[in-house]
């Protein structure tokens, strides 16, 4: 203990077992420890200008629904559909009770229910149905923008258990929100008589990852232990250790809150006894010292037993939720302390009490990615210079909408071009250190052992590889695939290149296939924290640039008129882009140059466009159809291991979404590619198993048209200017891997593409002669590897792409995207300007 209390004192983090240790202070001891937690509390308060402030939220509660999927041995807000009116709360009663509290002068309605009550209760299904929702979330969605436009309130969600693609449909719509961990001991939630054990939705790694993907989606989010459920002092450290990684990771977790839990009459746990108020403080310190000066850190007022001195001095600076007007739903027997109350009691210890809004300051000064721009506005109207409420501030209802403009030409808008002749502005953005997450914690995580070794092994395995390989590629087991990546120099990859380049010629032939295409990258403006990715700028960076539509439409003539059969699409996740933009720009192009072929939007955009409509993947995929997408391109695969993805990216879709948006397009006739970015954090186990999850799905669905391989490109990706990722694949790994893709994708997947703006021509020529069958295309403007500092150029002309066929011996022939033949008109125009948009031929600067 003492030890322990010393690194306290001293400022020297804590390992789990001096935490521990810690939470058994009492007396004297008990003493210092509040001496150690509070001087940091202070420190942090300090930072922000907040000295001896703390913060309170004046809210009113609106139990939307007390339907419940869970079973919670503890709960009470719970019930079923005979003791309640109505399933849910009508618009009516919502509004009601947002316009009182607004007229208190109430800026948070905090909107609380059952976790997915749809899915256990016929009634709650039938209210749901009866309303027009497809689904609860829904219903939230609806009901929080007319509190925002009719009363001003900001609405905080407490939904529970909440997906990825749940946090891209309810941001846009609210100021924040929060979900408590409760605790990290599953053995509560696994083992009969625990008080989670029923409850689907309290499995601690499922909510765990709800606080990731918080934070991956830039959420400011509330969460928190309970305390008194049968956990021990271990698991509540635990617990906390777990908070603070995914808070130091991604930088989303806004407050903690540490909540004692009260036994409730009529329920399985109505005899446990309530922790005391010391072992409350105890815990309350020792989560401030281990989460640190910048958490906010606070105990329900109404749970605390009058015991307020005591908990400032253990180290907590906020009050949560206070409301004037509605009671606490969760503990209804425990009357929120008025505010004037609260106020002696705070200045009593020698603070000040301050209103804060249900976003917390930090978050409302740095505005963007954290708040949506259709909130933005309305928290702006309640928030001070600080980012606290605003007493003067009129709480009144605001128009949400999506942006009248979809686009409007801003910013470098001739990157595309300047890319090749000027560069860009520098190699990293000036927010390189926070917007990624802790770099530090990124590096624990991704530990020793990621990065692809050598891994010597008794080449006798390599020649039974290579014969399993030739009697059946697509059946290669996992061990001899990675045998075959682990050829050496000399006569192991020429072996397996020559026996993929087998293959590919009893495939598809000898002929080496590209298309006419012209990429357009509408803007880079992005916010999604993909950390391998160069191209991404905030809308105030100096290399940031967003197209107009008839700038789009422009550049899609332009194609036409040099003979492209395609043009390629996508671009950043803009925070003003609305959803239905994705289905203006298609109807642009179709507009402008029918005949082009719209490949256009990655599953990360479809997403992105469907959660901002909120409508289903597969109806916005089908807008999108109508619009004039005909297929899509299947980037944003990176590995489709999340494991992985977490690494690489801060907030791009899970695995399962990618997977879920090329099954639906497929299952719609709308064909995609399928792409596979390595040599950075992954290894070749990760291509093994991607290769055959996309081998899989083939055979599913049978809709890619390819398969692409994307090296790495390091250069001026973040993740390797951190020192995290390492320089792109070895030449070894490229034909290896290349190779490889030809024999286990063999019967699904006949078209194998390389990429030339990656590889380089030396490299081209040497995939081409080890299973490749396409270069791809002409592309015209090529800007995202040129930003990641590929050297490569921008464009390729017909004469360069046949160039490269030439030097692997080979023939080559223009394809339309479905690699289909290519009507004469448009291979004479592309013959006679080459394939490129002459004003864009400019000569290449490296460096």
């Amino acid at each position: 203990m003492r030890r322990a209390l010393r690194r306290a004192r001293d400022g020297v983090a804590l390992d789990a077992t001096e935490a521990e240790t810690l939470l058994h202070a009492r007396g004297e001891q008990l003493e210092a420890l509040f001496d150690a937690a509070s001087r940091v509390r202070d420190q942090g308060l300090a930072a922000v200008g907040r000295e001896r402030t703390i913060t309170y939220s004046r809210s009113v509660f609106v139990p939307l629904t007390r339907l419940c999927a869970d079973r919670c041995h503890y709960c009470t807000f719970a019930t079923v559909p005979g003791r309640l009116p109505s399933a849910f709360l009508s618009e009516d009663e919502v509004l009601d009770i947002a316009r009182k509290g607004a007229a208190a002068g109430c800026r948070e309605v905090l909107i609380t229910l059952g976790d997915k009550p749809e899915a256990r209760w016929e009634a709650a299904r039938t209210w749901l149905e009866e309303a027009g929702y497809p689904d609860t979330l829904s219903y939230v969605r609806a009901i929080s923008i007319k509190i925002l436009e009719e009363t001003g309130v900001l609405p905080h969600l407490n939904p529970g258990v909440l997906t990825w693609q749940d946090f891209q449909r309810l941001k846009p719509v609210s100021a924040s929100m929060g979900m408590m961990l409760e605790t990290t001991a599953t053995r509560l939630w696994s083992e009969p008589g625990g008080p989670h054990y029923g409850s689907p939705d309290k499995e601690p790694a499922v909510r765990l990852r709800v606080l990731e993907d918080a934070g991956r989606s830039a959420v400011p989010f509330t969460t928190g232990l309970l305390l008194g459920i049968g956990e021990t002092l271990a698991e509540r450290v635990d617990t906390l250790f777990a908070i603070r990684k995914v808070a130091r990771q991604y930088g989303g977790i806004q407050e903690v809150i540490v909540q004692n839990f009260r036994a409730k009459p009529d329920t399985a746990m109505r005899g446990t006894p309530d922790v005391e108020a010391d072992e409350l403080a105890a815990t309350v310190a020792v989560a401030r010292l281990v989460l640190g000066p910048k958490m906010r850190i606070q105990a329900p007022p109404n749970l605390i037993a009058g015991e307020f001195e005591l908990l400032l001095r253990a180290g907590i600076d906020d009050w949560g939720g206070v409301s004037p007007l509605t009671i606490d739903h969760v503990n209804p027997e425990r009357p929120w302390p008025h505010l004037d109350e609260l106020e002696k009691h705070t200045r009593a210890a020698g603070f000040e009490l301050a209103e804060r809004l249900p976003v917390y300051p930090e978050y409302v000064t740095r505005g963007e990615p954290w708040l949506d721009p259709r909130v933005m506005p309305h928290v702006a109207a309640l928030a001070d210079a600080q980012g606290l409420a605003d007493p003067a501030a009129v709480i009144t209802g605001r128009p949400w909408q999506e942006p009248e403009v979809a686009l409007v030409s801003s910013g470098r808008t001739d990157l595309h071009a300047s890319i090749d002749t000027e560069g860009r502005t520098a190699d990293r953005r000036d927010d390189f250190d926070s917007v990624y997450g802790d770099w530090e914690e990124l590096r624990q995580q991704v530990g020793p052992g990621v990065s692809p070794s050598p891994g010597a092994r008794a080449r006798g395995e390599f020649a039974t590889a290579l014969r399993h390989a030739e009697a059946d590629p697509a059946g290669l087991s996992d061990e001899d695939a990675l045998t075959l990546l682990s050829a050496r120099h000399g006569h192991e990859i020429e072996a397996l290149a020559a026996l993929a380049d087998d293959v590919r010629r009893d495939t598809v032939g000898d002929d080496v296939t590209y298309v006419v295409t012209r990429n357009i990258n509408f803007t880079n403006v992005c916010y999604t924290g993909c950390r391998f990715c160069a191209f991404a700028q905030r809308r105030t960076d100096s290399d940031a640039y967003t197209l107009s539509l008839d700038q789009v439409g422009q550049r899609a003539e332009q194609a036409w008129a040099v003979g492209a059969t395609e043009v390629c699409m996508q671009g950043g996740i803009h925070p003003d882009l609305p959803g239905t933009a994705y289905f203006d720009i298609a109807a642009e192009v179709k507009k402008r140059a029918p005949g082009l072929h719209v490949h256009a939007f990655s599953p990360m955009e479809v997403v992105n466009g469907a959660s901002r409509t909120n409508m289903s993947i597969r109806d916005w995929l089908t807008a999108a159809h109508e619009a004039g997408v005909d297929s899509l391109p299947g980037t944003a695969a990176e590995i489709l291991d999340d494991d992985v993805r977490w690494v690489l990216t801060k907030g791009k879709l899970p695995t399962a979404s990618w997977v879920e948006v090329v099954t639906t397009a497929h299952e719609l006739g709308i064909n995609t590619t399928s792409t596979m970015m390595y040599g950075h954090v992954d290894n070749p186990s990760h291509w093994v198993a991607h290769l055959k999850l996309i081998r899989d799905l083939q055979e599913r669905t049978g809709g890619f048209t390819e398969f692409v391989l994307l090296p790495f490109v390091h250069t001026n990706a973040p993740l390797y200017l951190a020192g995290i990722a390492r320089p792109g694949p070895t030449y070894l790994e490229n034909r290896a891997v290349h190779a490889l893709a030809r024999l286990l994708l063999h019967g699904r997947i006949d078209n194998i593409q390389t990429s030339w703006v990656k590889l380089g021509d030396e490299g081209v020529v040497d995939v081409l002669r080890g299973g490749v069958n396409d270069l791809g295309g002409t592309l015209m403007e090529e800007t995202i590897s040129r930003m990641a500092g590929s050297e490569n150029g921008s464009y390729k002309t017909i004469a360069g792409l046949e160039a490269l066929a030439a030097s692997a011996g080979r023939p080559a022939r223009q394809r339309t995207t479905t690699y289909g033949e290519v009507p004469e008109e448009r291979l004479r125009t592309a013959r006679e300007h080459d394939g490129v948009w002459r004003p864009n031929l400019l000569p290449l600067v490296s460096g």
